[in-house]
């Protein structure tokens, strides 16, 4: 699938991804990914719906999915590189990805931010978790352990 607005262009095309620039931002930028080998960045590429922003052939931006186009989605790996934000690329991009999430009828779709709810909230729609009181989570202790921070639930991002 690809999308354009203006000079921009969204695409789910794999063969088009810069794992470079993705690994890059995800191990030098991102506060979510401490620890991440590039042969990691691979693997969750690989098993992933991904979507890849670009200006002019270069990639500028991304996100993923984990999902089973049915029942549940998991948002994660969002950015857009810093020179390119400020113009609504990351608007852009959420609001592609549950368009084709919800053309699919993806029921629920969540994702884990510190620091980005209102974006989230004002462009996808997403709330605090619905039904809290059913919903789980479990982090490996592995994890927990090689984080040097114990885990406290859903909320805390290691």
């Amino acid at each position: 699938m690809e999308f354009t607005k203006d000079d921009f262009l969204i695409s789910t095309d794999k063969d088009k991804l810069q794992i470079d620039v993705i690994h890059q931002y995800l191990t030098e930028e991102a506060y979510w990914t401490t620890g991440r080998t590039r042969s990691m960045t691979e693997k969750t590429i690989e098993h992933s719906l991904c979507f890849g922003v670009y200006h002019q052939n270069q990639q500028i931006g991304f996100a993923r999915v984990i999902t089973d186009y049915t029942i549940f989605a998991y948002l994660c790996d969002v950015f857009i590189l810093d020179t390119y934000q400020g113009q609504g690329l990351g608007k852009w991009l959420t609001e592609t990805i549950l368009k084709v999430l919800d053309g699919e009828g993806v029921r629920w779709t969540m994702l884990a931010t510190r620091d980005a709810h209102e974006l989230y909230e004002d462009y996808g729609g997403f709330q605090k978790l619905y039904l809290p009181e059913k919903w789980m989570g479990r982090v490996n202790p592995r994890l927990r352990r090689s984080s040097g921070k114990e885990y406290s639930g859903p909320g805390d991002v290691l």
